[in-house]
C-alpha cells in the first residue's frame, strides 16, 4: 500500500473549498482531472455508501468513515464499478482523505491516500492538478 500526501495553499475559507470539493456543479469541475464526466451519488454522511462514477457508469464505492463538515472527510474503498455492477476488491485499508485547515491565508487544504502501488502513477499525475482546480474553483467563484 503506498501512502500519498498533496496539499494546496487556497486563498478562501474553509467552508467555500468545502462547498467546491462537494457540491455537486463543481465536485464535476475538479474531478475532470481525473476522468470528464466524473460524478458521486450519495450522500456524504458516515457509514453511508457513496459511489464515484464516469459517464459510462464505471468507477469505484465507498464507504463515507468520518465526516466533519468544512474540516474533515474520509471514505474507504470498497471496490470497483463497472457497467453499474459493484466489485468487491480486497484492496485492505485503502483510504482517501481531505482535511480543512482554516489559517491567516485562507484553507491549507490536504488529501491523504493510501492506494494499491498500481495506482500511484495514476494519482501522482492527477491529484495535484485536481487540487489546483479546487483551488481556482475556491478563489474565483462568488
Amino acid at each position: 500500500m503506498e501512502r500519498l500526501s498533496y496539499e494546496i495553499e487556497i486563498n478562501a475559507e474553509p467552508e467555500k473549498v468545502w462547498s467546491v470539493l462537494w457540491a455537486d456543479i463543481t465536485y464535476r469541475q475538479w474531478t475532470t482531472a481525473f476522468t470528464d464526466g466524473s460524478f458521486y451519488e450519495g450522500t456524504l454522511e458516515e457509514n453511508n455508501i457513496v459511489k464515484f462514477l464516469d459517464p459510462k457508469n464505471n468507477g469505484m464505492y465507498s464507504r463515507v468513515e468520518k465526516v466533519i463538515p468544512n474540516e474533515e472527510i474520509r471514505f474507504l474503498h470498497l471496490g470497483e464499478i463497472y457497467d453499474g455492477i459493484e466489485v468487491p476488491q480486497d484492496w485492505g485499508e485503502a483510504t482517501e482523505a481531505y482535511f480543512l485547515e482554516e489559517n491567516e491565508e485562507g484553507t491549507l487544504l490536504k488529501t491523504e491516500i493510501q492506494t494499491p502501488a498500481e495506482f500511484k502513477d495514476f494519482f501522482e499525475e492527477k491529484f495535484p492538478k485536481a487540487m489546483t482546480i479546487v483551488k481556482h474553483l475556491s478563489e474565483n467563484q462568488l
